[in-house]
């Protein structure tokens, strides 16, 4: 459908956008009226996500990024944290001269971080960047969310993709929600499990608490974190034994069925039960109520993949659904949900060490020749480095320059404290952002960038759908778009050539033009298209006239045999397992009001007052334990930091388990050892101890946190 930008009576302009949060890529409208800006719900745009035109809080709150404390003009550290304001062609200089030089010494020295919370033109342009330098050191924060899915949905079927859509999802008769407290994340996408339900579906959720999400469940599976492999073996062997699976699916379309079945023989339900804490009777229950659904959805977030077995996790549940037959038809699945706007586009275009735009190997030598006769350089086959590596070698001295656009890993990294120490170890760390961040304070250059809503480009959100996005307001002071820094730097750098050869670009739409040259999944997705049908188009999309690909697999897989790879895996623990001096499990969480490391929503007055503070959730039977008491200070200890929160004791959590929101800054606790495939850290599982203390200690030591910069 093709909606003009509307100019109404006494001057008032209506601009469609995209919703800057999460990856549900819900629309609306800002309206510029001659007493101000207003946000306007997008209910009259068929086909969208929220065609409704109803927000969540975030984005009902989205005019709060006109926060007055943007940066507004490019700044040059003096000091860490001081700052004189400098000319862009000032800090373009610098920043091209600095990244030159150090890559003139050794390319591998350099990192770059691209950003899920941005445009698809300008994540294209900094992995183009980093990769014309001579490195493919270029990473973004699907590392710390869905870079498990990623690999393990490439593993089995081929592509690291959503399978399906939300009409898909509210298609279904059982959705089965894992790790995923769909209800908060992502409370738009949720109405399609909501209206699934009304007409009869069942809900199984899986989760280590009992959520938002969990109170819409037939089933609750609540289990152990770090048992995801267990459970779903245990699920798959109900299936197997009684003959649940698709045969005729599983011989045709998948290999590898005889080895599963050996492994998951062990798995029995009793056993399972013990590794993970789910009754054997429900484990039982979910298997066949899931295998025998006509259509089924299984749905997945941060409790599967933030693991050391994060890679192993994915493929179990991918392998669990195509045993089922639940795949490659309407109203089946599989459906990680992307937790920001753009994670989706920029590992599509590249913003990952292995692999160019459209997931082509670096290390496959025609693909490598390809991008390097299309850009002009000589290119690096050798995989690069990913954000938590790069914490470690710049730790050693081994990074000496970091380029960040749009990321805040002071706060999202595990392990906080070390992410910064090795932040401060750098020789020069530019810093592209809307916010003065933690990150940014850092920083020996800060560039000021434009927010979505003052910039235009496309968008990939969680179900492959592409979507344009129009400029609606006026940027502060001379902050620029994303895509004019990286490109105004690649010039400076010495990359001049013309068309794909250099970076003299103009518009987002120029950029798009050139992606759609030298990435399949996006070849008929141009910027005129996207301007004509607001609704979107689904990747892949192979050229100008095909409609796009909503479902994918429907005949066969993307893998070289065009079958489903199934996963024999063997569960084990997380990194860190309770003992004697850490007895406790912790896990981490979201609220629905906030987002990420609270760069944006925590510039929300509105959004601050309802969400205030975190709360560390505690079962009684610890409470009593510890002697923690509900709505009292206690400090939660880990190997790797102390953390002082409120508790709040409920049995939302099981025995043994707490729960802590991570916004606020509680990865300084969290364990960045890494999954040795997808190089996600363990952020859901880690050994911690509990102590109450006094409002007055844990006030001195949120202080000393703040100090440090690893709060928000």
């Amino acid at each position: 459908m093709h909606v003009d930008i509307c100019v109404h009576g006494g001057g008032s302009l209506k601009v469609p956008v995209v919703c800057p949060y999460c990856g549900v890529g819900c629309r609306l409208y800002i309206e510029r009226t001659p007493s101000g800006y207003r946000l306007e719900y997008a209910d009259d745009i068929p086909g969208i996500p929220n065609e409704n035109g109803r927000l969540c809080p975030k984005g009902n709150a989205v005019l709060d990024l006109l926060s007055k404390d943007r940066l507004r003009k490019p700044l040059k550290a003096k000091e860490e944290g001081k700052f004189v304001e400098v000319s862009w062609g000032e800090a373009i200089k610098e920043v091209a001269e600095r990244l030159r030089e150090i890559a003139k010494d050794d390319p591998r020295q350099l990192m770059f971080f691209g950003s899920a919370k941005t445009f698809n033109e300008p994540n294209y342009l900094i992995q183009k960047l980093a990769r014309m330098l001579g490195t493919n050191n270029i990473d973004h924060c699907a590392r710390l969310c869905h870079s498990s899915t990623v690999a393990g949905l490439k593993a089995v079927f081929g592509a690291g993709a959503m399978t399906n859509t939300y009409r898909d999802i509210e298609m279904a008769d059982v959705i089965m929600i894992w790790g995923h407290n769909y209800a908060e994340t992502h409370p738009v996408g949720f109405r399609y499990v909501i209206k699934a339900k009304e007409r009869g579906a069942k809900v199984i959720v899986v989760d280590p608490r009992f959520t938002r999400t969990a109170w819409f469940s037939d089933l609750f599976l609540q289990l152990y974190p770090g048992t995801d492999i267990a459970l779903a073996n245990g699920i798959m062997h109900v299936i197997i034994k009684h003959g649940l699976y698709d045969r005729e699916f599983v011989e045709k379309r998948t290999v590898g069925f005889s080895e599963l079945k050996r492994t998951v023989e062990k798995y029995t339900p009793e056993r399972v039960e013990e590794i993970t804490g789910v009754p054997a009777e429900l484990i039982e229950e979910a298997a066949v109520t899931f295998a025998r659904a006509e259509n089924a959805v299984i749905t997945w977030a941060m409790g599967l993949t933030q693991s050391v077995h994060g890679y192993d996790n994915v493929r179990a549940v991918a392998t669990l659904i195509a045993i089922t037959g639940h795949i490659g038809r309407p109203g089946n699945g599989a459906s990680p949900m992307r937790g920001q706007n753009n994670v989706q586009g920029a590992c599509d275009l590249g913003v990952l060490p292995n692999v160019f735009p459209g997931y082509q190997a670096v290390t496959d030598p025609e693909k490598r020749r390809f991008f390097e006769e299309f850009w002009g350089a000589e290119l690096s086959g050798e995989v690069g480095l990913t954000t938590i590596e790069a914490t470690h070698e710049a730790e050693k001295g081994r990074v000496k320059a970091y380029y960040i656009m749009g990321e805040n890993p002071a706060i999202s990294e595990a392990n906080s404290k070390r992410a910064i120490r090795a932040l401060r170890k750098l020789e020069f760390l530019v810093v592209q952002d809307i916010f003065p961040t933690e990150t940014a304070r850092l920083a020996d250059i800060v560039l000021p960038a434009t927010s979505m809503l003052e910039n235009e480009g496309s968008l990939t959100n969680t179900e492959r759908r592409v979507q344009w996005s129009f400029k609606a307001l006026n940027p502060p002071g001379e902050a620029r778009p994303d895509w004019w820094i990286v490109s105004e730097i690649g010039k400076a750098i010495g990359f001049t050539g013309s068309g794909a050869r250099g970076f003299n670009y103009r518009s987002p739409e120029e950029i798009l033009r050139e992606i759609n040259a030298c990435t399949p999944q996006y070849r008929g997705i141009t910027p005129e298209r996207l301007k004509e049908n607001l609704a979107g188009i689904h990747w892949p999309c192979p050229s100008e006239d095909h409609p796009g690909t909503p479902l994918l697999y429907t005949e066969r897989f993307l893998t070289p045999d065009g079958k489903a790879h199934l996963a024999s895996v063997e569960h084990s623990g997380p990194a860190e397992i309770p003992d004697k001096d850490y007895p406790l499990i912790l896990t981490t969480m979201r609220y629905v009001g906030h987002f990420h490391t609270l760069t944006m929503t925590g510039r929300s007055e509105l959004l601050r007052k309802r969400w205030r503070e975190p709360f560390l959730e505690v079962h009684p039977d610890d409470a009593e334990r510890f002697k923690l008491k509900d709505g009292e200070w206690a400090v939660v200890e880990t190997r790797r930091g102390r953390y002082p929160v409120r508790a709040k004791v409920t049995k939302a959590v099981k025995r043994g388990v707490v729960a802590i929101p991570w916004h606020w800054g509680a990865n300084v606790l969290t364990n960045d050892a890494i999954d040795p495939v997808s190089k996600i850290p363990d952020t859901k599982a880690c050994a911690c101890r509990v102590r109450p203390v006094s409002e007055a200690e844990a006030r001195k030591l949120l202080d000393e946190l703040r100090e440090m910069g690893v709060v928000a």
